[in-house]
């Protein structure tokens, strides 16, 4: 009896029978492969008596594999996560972690290297290093490139600065500057200074230099545990101060006129505020250049106790009316020429056209992170649209996801990132699912029932975002809406249907003098938002508030729904777990009986 060890793929039924020739080692790399040990006799058959049952960890390893394997169409969705792992552990650590990193990363490298080339989950571990690496090195690159001196303590100082930024806030009473100071007086290179309508003067230009008077103070940080973080954003913005500016405000010599497009933002917010002046125009402002200077406390709070505050920032929903306008408008205008039809690809064209229209307004209201992640969406969109593939899918949700973490991985922190992306992800998984798409398939033959089937999906749908926000909410703002759901199912389609290409048509004729009716049907449709926002605001118990949670807590919800979202087998559900203690943790944090802000 020749003992041998043999790595073949076959099953142990093929093994029995086949004789074996030769009869030295076998040696195959671990793979999908099965590890089979016996010894053959002197006619070279195996005897499987002999043979020695899998040890454990090569049974959990294969389950693992087939686990992998039933999966493996979802794990390309968890790449930004994983980039996000890396930005997440840089947050907590700092350049520090970089030798830990490195040591983490090291690790799940050679533990895939030693499952072997052909084991998914060899792989999953390398990649895992990689992307882990990847997130790590983005941001603290990140970090670096705009590293600048932070002011050490408040002082009164007058100096020379550049204006790079005018921003126009008419509803606090205020004008916002960003300038550079270049140094001068012993100051960070960028700062940030607000002064009064009265100090403000139309030959403040961008470009141009100006001598003020200002007191100035370092970057704020949470007033109380767990509050905002205007420092974190400074940081990344390159500002190392802000204040308010001291008496008359100097011109030393005068800038340039301003790019195009700022020029014709400041110009349409100001033909609007004509055409519809008041709240409602605030709002069109806002919807057109995205402007929220304009809005006043009161209504800007009802939108936010209400929970359609999203409206007010320029995202997905109003880049994709936009997208979806021009290419609905683009696509009907051409099949009217059939000749042109025919012998076009119109989808192709339409696309482009949409895709410009896209690009367009995203420069127009000032190109914000969040406008631009909605623009990569929405071209990506198209481009599915125009290759003819589905455009409804989570690798599109995830690729976007990438872009945006990979060239601004500070916004990751923002709640502006994690709404946005929770809410795209809770629509996709819901309408992806059988009952929904089966009810999309047989919701009824009437146009009535159409219509019902329709309400109770736009109601099901905005349910199931607000109870996938409302984490996310209560961790960064410490409240959340209880009627954001119902009040969004009459705000979208309004704002979407409504307002926002009324209000397109009416700057369009307002060329030839006749915009008036459509901004009638406008201003009608954005006083029903404010009237809506007010009323579902002072409704009794529309606002829940909570203490702030356990940072580990929000990981571990976010995590678990991650898991239980994105995984299809029966292992998903092991993601109730993570979500369940984050949520207890998150219910069960001890409310404070007194708060002492930053400054005492």
């Amino acid at each position: 009896m020749l003992p041998i060890m043999l790595y073949v793929k076959a099953k142990p039924a093929f093994l029995a029978s086949h004789p074996l020739k030769n009869r030295h080692k076998v040696g195959i790399s671990l793979g999908d492969w099965m590890i089979f040990s016996g010894a053959t006799n002197r006619d070279g058959e195996i005897n499987t008596a002999a043979a020695p049952r899998k040890s454990a960890w090569l049974r959990a390893l294969d389950a693992v594999e087939i686990w992998l394997s039933a999966e493996k169409h979802i794990l390309p969705l968890w790449t930004p996560a994983t980039i996000a792992g890396g930005i997440i552990f840089w947050q907590i650590f700092g350049d520090r972690g970089l030798l830990p990193m490195l040591a983490i990363c090291a690790a799940l490298f050679f533990g895939g290297y030693l499952l072997g080339r052909e084991r998914r989950s060899g792989m999953v571990l390398k990649l895992a290093a990689l992307f882990l690496l990847t997130g790590f090195g983005a941001i603290m690159a990140k970090s670096a490139y705009i590293a600048s001196p932070i002011l050490d303590a408040p002082t009164i100082s007058e100096f020379y600065g550049r204006i790079v930024k005018i921003e126009h806030l008419p509803a606090r009473d205020k004008v916002r500057f960003e300038l550079e100071t270049g140094g001068h007086a012993e100051l960070p290179e960028k700062i940030r200074v607000n002064l009064s309508p009265a100090q403000y003067r139309e030959e403040f230009t961008e470009g141009a230099i100006i001598r003020l008077r200002a007191r100035l103070i370092p970057p704020a940080g949470p007033n109380v545990v767990g509050g905002y973080d205007f420092s974190r954003r400074a940081w990344f913005n390159g500002i190392g101060a802000t204040g308010r500016v001291l008496g008359e405000v100097t011109l030393f010599s005068g800038g340039r006129e301003g790019n195009r497009i700022d020029k014709l933002r400041r110009d349409l917010a100001g033909h609007i505020a004509e055409q519809l002046p008041g709240n409602s125009g605030a709002i069109a402002i806002t919807l057109a250049t995205g402007n929220r200077g304009s809005i006043n406390e009161e209504d800007a709070e009802a939108m936010r106790e209400s929970g359609m505050a999203h409206l007010l920032a320029i995202s997905g929903m109003h880049v994709t009316a936009i997208v979806g306008a021009i290419f609905l408008l683009a696509t009907r205008i051409l099949a009217l020429f059939p000749r042109l039809a025919l012998n076009i690809p119109v989808p192709i064209i339409a696309s482009c056209l949409a895709a410009l229209g896209a690009i367009f307004y995203t420069l127009l209201t000032g190109a914000q992170v969040p406008t631009i992640r909605s623009c990569i969406a929405a071209l990506m969109i198209l481009v599915a649209l125009a290759m003819g593939r589905d455009a409804f899918s989570l690798r599109l949700v995830a690729f976007g996801a990438t872009i945006i973490l990979l060239f601004w991985p500070e916004t990751l922190a923002g709640p502006s990132f994690q709404l946005s992306f929770a809410a795209v992800t809770t629509i996709i998984i819901l309408h992806s699912s059988k009952w929904v798409r089966g009810m999309s398939l047989n919701g009824g033959k009437t146009i009535f029932a159409r219509t019902m089937r329709g309400i109770f999906l736009l109601l099901i749908t905005g349910l199931a975002i607000e109870l996938v926000l409302a984490p996310i909410a209560l961790f960064h703002f410490h409240k959340a809406g209880l009627y954001g759901a119902l009040a969004n199912v009459f705000a979208i389609p309004l704002t979407t249907f409504i307002i926002m290409p009324f209000e397109a048509l009416a700057l369009f004729f307002d060329i030839f003098g006749l915009g008036a009716p459509f901004w009638w049907i406008a201003g009608q449709g954005i006083s029903a938002i404010l009237a809506l926002a007010h009323y579902v605001s002072s409704l009794p118990g529309a606002i829940t508030t909570m203490p702030a949670m356990p940072k580990w807590a929000f990981g571990a919800m976010i995590f678990g729904g991650l898991w239980a979202g994105l995984f299809q087998t029966r292992l998903r559900w092991a993601g109730v777990l993570p979500l369940s203690i984050g949520l207890f943790a998150m219910v069960a944090a001890p409310y404070p009986d007194i708060l002492v802000t930053g400054d005492g």
